[in-house]
C-alpha cells in the first residue's frame, strides 16, 4: 500500500515553493500520495497551524506522513525533528507547532532529524522544507527506521493552547481561525454550550445555536465540523461583516435552568 504524505505550510500557492516541495518527495518515492493539508496558513503564525493540524490528522489512514512548515526560525537554531504516535509520523520544525498533537498523544516517540545523509545539499538557510523535512518524509516513506535520521529528542517545544475562561454562567473565548467563507471558528467547544445560552461578539448578540448554516438568521452560531463553536454569516462572510479577526474575543452567558 503506498503511503500517504500530507502538505501544511505557510507558502501560498503563488509561488513554486510548494511544488517544489512535491517534486523532491516524488523524486525519492515516486509511489507515495501527496495530500495537500492547507498552504494559507497566515504567514509565520504557528498557533493557526497548530490548530488545524490538530483538527484534521486523525481523518488520514494509519501511518501517514504529516510534514508542517510553518518556520519562523528557518536557518536558526531551532531543531527539526520527528514525532511519531500510534496514528501517524509528524516531521516539522521544533517550535510548538506540534503542540495540538501531543496534546492528545500521550505515548510518542521524537527524534532529531540531525543525519545529513537524508537531505538535499547543499542546504538553503531559508527553505528547509525542500532542503530537510521533504526529503526526510520521502525517505520515512520508504521505510528507513526512525533511528537513522538522528537522536531521540526529548523537551519539545510547545505552546500555551488558548483556552475559553469560565467564571459561572459566562464564557469567554476567542476566535482561532477564519475559514475561506469567513467563518469564524473559536476555541469554545461544544460541551460548554448545554442548555439555553446568549452569545455576543463585536457588539452583536445571537440568542440561540442553530443546527446548519441553511437553518440560521443572517448572523448565526452553530458547532462546526471542529467540534468548535462558529459564527457565520448566511450566503455571506461574518469575518467582513463583524470586522473579526484571530483573538477576537466571544462571549457566551447561560442561562439559568438550560
Amino acid at each position: 500500500m503506498s503511503r500517504v504524505i500530507t502538505l501544511t505550510t505557510d507558502f501560498g500557492t503563488a509561488d513554486p515553493y510548494v511544488g517544489i516541495m512535491k517534486g523532491v518527495i516524488l523524486r525519492i518515492n515516486p509511489q507515495v500520495i501527496i495530500v495537500d493539508l492547507c498552504h494559507e496558513i497566515a504567514p509565520q503564525n504557528i498557533a493557526q497551524a497548530t490548530f488545524l493540524l490538530k483538527t484534521a490528522f486523525r481523518f488520514f489512514p494509519p501511518q501517514t506522513i504529516h510534514v508542517v512548515v510553518v518556520d519562523p526560525g528557518v536557518g536558526g537554531k531551532r531543531r527539526a525533528i520527528i514525532l511519531r504516535t500510534g496514528e501517524a509520523y509528524f516531521i516539522a520544525p521544533d517550535n510548538g507547532v506540534l503542540s495540538g498533537v501531543l496534546e492528545e498523544s500521550t505515548d510518542y516517540q521524537a527524534f532529531s532529524i540531525s543525519n545529513p545523509k537524508f537531505w538535499l545539499h547543499p542546504v538553503s538557510s531559508t527553505f528547509h522544507g525542500r532542503d530537510i523535512f521533504a526529503p526526510v518524509a520521502a525517505h520515512l516513506s520508504r521505510g528507513v527506521p526512525l533511528e537513522q535520521f538522528g537522536e531521540p529528542a526529548s523537551d519539545l517545544v510547545t505552546l500555551p493552547l488558548p483556552r475559553p475562561e469560565v467564571k459561572g454562567d459566562l464564557i469567554v473565548g476567542q476566535v482561532i481561525h477564519i475559514d475561506h467563507f469567513g467563518n469564524l471558528i473559536t476555541n469554545i467547544e461544544e460541551e460548554l454550550l448545554k442548555g439555553e445560552l446568549s452569545l455576543e461578539i463585536q457588539g452583536h448578540r445571537i440568542g440561540k445555536l442553530s443546527p446548519c448554516y441553511e437553518a440560521g438568521e443572517e448572523l448565526l452560531a452553530l458547532i462546526g465540523s471542529t467540534g468548535n463553536l462558529e459564527i457565520a454569516v448566511k450566503n455571506g462572510s461574518a469575518a467582513e461583516r463583524l470586522k473579526a479577526r484571530i483573538g477576537t474575543p466571544v462571549r457566551i452567558r447561560r442561562c439559568h435552568g438550560g
